[in-house]
């Protein structure tokens, strides 16, 4: 089953900033609760783990990154990650291409177009709710980047961004993602937008 996101993460702050974090893979890695680098191969490969918890259920996938690609000119980065779930029942690829661009008032945002093929048990969800569920993964990730990204700047709304990029959870919280599920769903049966 392939998925295909398009997220736009608007933020108060430089692009410079923003492109040297989205540089820091380990780091970028950190803003998906669960998920961490365990061992940088070399400039371009990397593995690394995520734990998701459903209740009283944790799942393990262990994974790797590859980057393809840096364009400091364009300030763009293209990656591929593959991840299999410890017990072997599913598997997971995502192709990202990563860019940021300026906006008026030395703003910038930061733009991730992802496909994402995902098989095994995981891809029995069907695809709506494989798409709700990569979109309750990309805004929570989008959320925690655009915290690290203010937090490198100075004053209260650093600190205040800083405070709440540590408090990033160890793991990716399965009943969070229901919830945003059946919200998302609602809204998709009303015609409103999610």
């Amino acid at each position: 089953m392939k998925v295909e996101i398009n997220k736009v993460f608007p933020m108060d702050a430089p692009s410079s900033d923003a492109w040297t974090f989205l540089q820091d893979i380990s780091g970028v890695a950190g803003c998906m609760p669960g998920a961490e680098i365990t061992e940088q191969v070399d400039d371009s490969n990397y593995v690394g783990k995520v734990k998701v918890k459903v209740g009283p259920a944790t799942m393990a996938f262990n994974g790797k990154i590859l980057v393809q690609n840096i364009d400091a000119d364009k300030c763009e980065m293209t990656m591929q990650g593959k991840g299999m779930d410890t017990k072997g029942s599913s598997s997971a690829t995502m192709d990202l291409t990563a860019y940021v661009r300026e906006t008026e008032g030395g703003k910038c945002e930061v733009v991730g177009e992802a496909v994402i093929t995902v098989t095994g048990k995981m891809a029995s969800m069907g695809g709506r709710m494989m798409n709700q569920v990569a979109d309750q993964i990309l805004n929570q990730f989008g959320a925690n980047f655009v915290n690290n990204v203010l937090a490198m700047g100075e004053g209260a709304a650093a600190e205040e961004a800083a405070v709440k990029a540590a408090e990033i959870p160890k793991e990716l919280n399965g009943l969070a993602f229901v919830w945003g599920l059946f919200i998302g769903m609602l809204k998709s049966l009303t015609g409103k937008k999610t």
